[in-house]
């Protein structure tokens, strides 16, 4: 199978479905002629024309609010904002027109829309460019909310969003965007071409929304987290000597609850680990749900490792960042209890 990175391989998803899907279309800032700020949509315009393919005004709302409109009008498009912290001005669109169509109208319409944004930090981009949002999405019924930890499940998830009947808010981890990160930012970048989920099938093909992977096995302690953190916890894992079983999400609305629970019950134990901020974060729910679904399995209380409750810092980023030193003295919290 070729080899690509997750720019690479969203962009393959991109003309993988407007070649089969004639009202799949792409748009928003800088997507047409310059392929985006990251090159996800390079060639897109060339290959589709800027019918298909364009360029917007820098009008979050209206970016969002136009694709409402042709998703409720039978279209398929998929829109870019170009880094998640200026999603806010599109924050009602997505929320309250979006997520809403399909339960106001009674089924008449839907809202077959995917909105993709870069997110997280490690590329020193400092308070406005570094946000993790996923929480305000996942709060939000009638949402999909999906974030990828290597190219494999960026292509087959994106594919499986675009051809959604329902909105899906596609969330893009930048630092993984060229290859895996596992939160040692002081050691050479590592490519995708080194890694097994490098290699991305040609053509059409999904991953399924609303299912979890298991990316390391073990019996010692659950590490339920998603997109740069699972290479994280996998470092830690390993820098620590814990036999830990480390869950990929991959969606985060609808929940794999029962890939989740199942390893909890096995393990005992659980840490949960994210990039956002602390407080109110994802991590809250998945603890909360563990503490439901699996009280009379845990051997420990739940360990949570997050970002700070601060602004993204930019002098300071991996003091702020969940690296592996911290996701590794959770794991050690959860085994002593």
């Amino acid at each position: 199978m070729p080899v690509m990175t997750m720019i690479e391989a969203i962009r393959d998803a991109h003309a993988v479905v407007m070649e089969r899907d004639g009202s799949v279309v792409v748009f928003g800032e800088d997507v047409g002629h310059f392929g985006g700020v990251f090159r996800c949509t390079k060639g897109l315009q060339e290959r589709f024309g800027p019918d298909r393919c364009f360029d917007t005004p820098i009008t979050e709302a209206g970016i969002v609010g136009v694709a409402v409109g042709m998703a409720a009008n039978g279209m398929r498009p998929c829109v870019e904002i170009q880094f998640a912290d200026y999603m806010y001005p599109a924050y009602d669109q997505i929320v309250s027109e979006a997520a809403r169509l399909r339960y106001r109208s009674a089924g008449d319409f839907t809202a077959p829309l995917t909105v993709r944004m870069p997110v997280g930090g490690g590329i020193y981009g400092g308070q406005t460019h570094s946000q993790s949002p996923e929480a305000l999405f996942t709060h939000v019924a009638g949402l999909t909310t999906v974030i990828p930890s290597n190219p494999y499940d960026a292509k087959g998830l994106l594919i499986a969003a675009i051809e959604s009947d329902d909105p899906v808010v596609f969330l893009e981890p930048k630092r993984l965007y060229n290859g895996p990160f596992d939160g040692h930012h002081d050691r050479p970048a590592v490519p995708w071409s080194s890694h097994e989920l490098g290699e991305v099938p040609d053509g059409h093909y999904t991953v399924p929304l609303g299912q979890a992977v298991v990316r390391r096995p073990g019996t010692d302690v659950t590490v339920v987290t998603y997109g740069t953190m699972v290479h994280v916890a996998l470092a830690a894992a390993s820098e620590v000597g814990v036999d830990a079983e480390v869950i990929d999400l991959r969606t985060l609305v609808p929940l794999d609850l029962e890939a989740v629970i199942g390893s909890v019950e096995k393990t005992g134990r659980c840490v949960v680990a994210h990039e956002a901020t602390l407080t109110s974060g994802y991590g809250a729910e998945l603890a909360a749900l563990v503490q439901e679904h699996a009280f009379y399995s845990l051997e420990a209380p739940v360990e949570r490792v997050a970002g700070h409750d601060t602004p993204y810092p930019h002098a300071h980023e991996w003091v702020y960042f969940p690296g592996p030193e911290r996701v590794g003295q959770a794991l050690r919290r959860a085994m002593e209890a």
